[in-house]
């Protein structure tokens, strides 16, 4: 299918069903990557699921793309780009709106999946506008707080789905700031599972196959 000229770069795998509504899952990369990465899932994933990997918008040179910056300073340490962060919510939250007029897509059976900076949007997008979507994977990621959109606690999380899983051994994102999901998504009354495998930063074929049956049993 060629792709349609939307407002994040893509690629595009179309579901199987040709009539009827068509569920989609987007894919969002992590730092430093770009829309190539992830969409090596998807031969693997459900059929019937249109997918669609996005570009982040920001360039990181020479070569890859970011959601948000990431800052490296001696006396402040490590920091993210907040301000970028919402940004590039706002602008994921664009893109599913016009990926699914465009492609005649169910916007009831959305699906994102993420992979470290790709599940901290993802998570942010969900648990901002949960009326959106349906189901999440979150991989390598965490929740941060602080690019929810204000009054998503007084929002409905319960027909949210989430799975999420982390390297036991992740030196990029500590395991510790993953584990704080689950108590965070029940306080939401958000369905979840949450699962750790003997990894670092990275998925796991074991993981893969754990998510991809999660996913099979909500499509």
């Amino acid at each position: 299918m060629t792709t349609a000229p939307l407002s994040l770069e893509h690629l595009i795998k179309p579901s199987s069903l040709t009539s009827g509504k068509i569920p989609v899952a987007f894919l969002f990369h992590g730092y430093g990557s770009n829309e190539e990465d992830l969409f090596s899932f998807a031969p693997e994933l459900p059929p019937e699921l249109c997918i669609i990997s996005a570009r982040a918008p920001y360039r990181l040179e020479p070569f890859g793309f970011a959601w948000y910056a990431i800052n490296f300073d001696a006396q402040q340490g490590k920091w993210s780009d907040n301000e970028q962060a919402i940004a590039s919510r706002e602008k994921i939250i664009t893109f599913i709106d016009e990926a699914c007029a465009a492609y005649g897509l169910d916007d009831e059976q959305i699906t994102l999946i993420g992979f470290s900076q790709g599940t901290i949007l993802s998570y942010a997008v969900a648990l901002s506008y949960p009326e959106k979507i349906k189901n999440v994977v979150a991989l390598s990621g965490y929740i941060n707080e602080d690019i929810l959109a204000k009054g998503y606690q007084d929002k409905d999380h319960s027909t949210l789905q989430i799975y999420a899983s982390h390297g036991q051994v992740d030196q990029v994102i500590p395991p510790e700031w993953a584990q704080r999901a689950p108590d965070f998504l029940k306080n939401l009354k958000v369905e979840h599972v949450y699962e750790e495998f003997p990894v670092g930063h990275g998925v796991a074929p074991q993981n893969f196959h754990s998510f991809k049956k999660w996913l099979e049993d909500r499509i």
